[in-house]
């Protein structure tokens, strides 16, 4: 009589045969391939390249002029906050928003705004004083502590400021009175071009700023 083992036997070598034959899977054959590979030496250089372009590409943020006093000052101090960049006057109709304009300046400063107020002289002949009496009159009359520049020309010409030459070439826009107001952005581009009779109270300027921040 044939033994009923004999045949569970024979399976059993044979599954142990099947399993020597395939091996036993390592550990690193099972783990799933990583997404995660360090970076080439191209990407790196890659990611160089484009910040090195973005620092470079115009803005205002990478213009240079001086200050009332005559330092020279590099508007890279600037990056990475909202400007409201403002031709000014001291004899002009306007020029009581100097009141505004440095309350602007002191309630949103510490969130990242600054007010940058450049005289100019083109319209109506409305500034025609020196630094130290532009200083003056404003520090005295209206308590202006803002950043305030060497008196520019805004109008096209050999003699225009390259700061309102890069504004009126990025907007399409130029002052055609005092305290027109440029609404520049924490990258140095501009966003918006305000005319003289929008106020710095106004709620469209400080929706503008707010929705720069």
């Amino acid at each position: 009589m044939r033994s009923p083992i004999r045949p569970l036997i024979t399976s059993a070598l044979v599954a142990a045969c099947a399993l020597s034959a395939c091996g036993t899977p390592s550990p690193e054959s099972d783990a799933a391939p990583s997404s995660d590979q360090a970076p080439t030496a191209d990407s790196v250089a890659g990611a160089a390249t484009e910040t090195e372009e973005a620092m470079t590409e115009p803005s205002l943020y990478t213009l240079s002029t001086t200050t009332l006093d005559g330092e020279a000052v590099d508007l890279a101090e600037y990056a990475g906050r909202v400007s409201l960049v403002v031709n000014v006057a001291s004899k002009c109709g306007y020029t009581p928003q100097y009141t505004g304009l440095q309350e602007l300046h002191d309630e949103l400063s510490p969130l990242g705004v600054s007010v940058l107020g450049f005289p100019s002289n083109d319209f109506g002949a409305q500034e025609p004083g020196s630094a130290d009496q532009i200083r003056e009159f404003c520090e005295s009359t209206y308590g202006v502590k803002f950043p305030m520049f060497s008196k520019v020309q805004t109008k096209p010409g050999a003699e225009q400021s390259p700061i309102y030459a890069y504004l009126g070439e990025q907007t399409g826009e130029l002052p055609g009175w005092n305290f027109c107001k440029y609404l520049v952005g924490k990258d140095g581009k501009p966003i918006a071009f305000f005319k003289s009779n929008v106020e710095p109270t106004s709620a469209e300027l400080r929706t503008a700023i707010m929705d720069a921040l």
